[in-house]
């Protein structure tokens, strides 16, 4: 697939070099040769090494130069979670579980939104409902994006040529037992982001139980919020995942 994407690359920068070349060069164009004059010649010339060196450049920045992807260290932000996501748009075995991810990413934008809107709406930004509602959400915000962090690591090491190899390869050098072994890492990868985005689904999904319960409300004692079934699914979610850390 990588090496399908390079060759793509390297068919459109020479064409566009090339299309450049004979667009600025053609007679019947803009008439720019060699010997009709000594601006022409120097402008000629001119073009003919920019054009080359930006060959050459995007030769190495395709081929030689390997491919930048963001640390999971400075994924601070949503953005950057995003954009980290981005990245790995072109790996096809996972390509439903991707595009799951960014969807998930937006639907968590837009209840992070309702949530804060609702809050304010129905209490006291300085009262201990509002700031009891709060905490809880933003531990289990935390949990979701630390689950699509984990989820983007697990993509840094997957190698989905290797894994279209040993999955469709009926004989090999390699014995059966070493071949089955790499087959069960590279599912393990796979497991373990299927996993993330099922608890990421759980996690949207009790916001929302969430919502409809403090929408519902007419009043409500401090006491009574932790007794709340919403406020109590969404505690034992951060409490029991494996995959949350403080």
């Amino acid at each position: 697939m990588e090496a399908a994407s390079k060759i793509m690359k390297l068919f459109v920068l020479t064409s566009g070099v090339a299309l450049f070349d004979i667009v600025m060069l053609s007679p019947g164009l803009l008439g720019i040769g060699i010997g009709h004059s000594a601006l022409q010649t120097a402008l000629t010339v001119s073009i003919l090494l920019g054009s080359t060196l930006v060959l050459l450049f995007g030769i190495y920045s395709v081929v030689m130069k390997p491919n930048v992807r963001f640390p999971v260290k400075q994924m601070k932000s949503p953005e950057d979670v995003e954009g980290a996501l981005k990245q790995f748009k072109g790996v096809k075995s996972l390509s439903q579980e991707i595009a799951l991810g960014f969807h998930q990413l937006e639907r968590m934008r837009k209840k992070q939104e309702t949530i804060r809107s609702v809050l304010i709406q129905r209490f006291e930004p300085s009262g201990l409902s509002f700031q009891k509602f709060a905490s809880t959400t933003q531990e289990v915000e935390k949990l979701f994006f630390h689950n699509i962090r984990s989820m983007i690591n697990r993509l840094h090491v997957f190698d989905e040529e290797e894994f279209q190899s040993i999955s469709k390869q009926n004989t090999s050098q390699l014995s059966p037992e070493l071949l089955q072994e790499k087959r069960t890492v590279h599912k393990a990868h796979m497991s373990f982001v299927k996993s993330a985005l099922h608890i990421n689904e759980e996690i949207l999904l009790k916001l929302d139980r969430l919502l409809l319960e403090i929408s519902r409300l007419d009043s409500l004692d401090i006491g009574d919020i932790g007794q709340m079934p919403g406020m109590q699914e969404i505690d034992a979610l951060i409490k029991q995942t494996q995959f949350y850390k403080q």
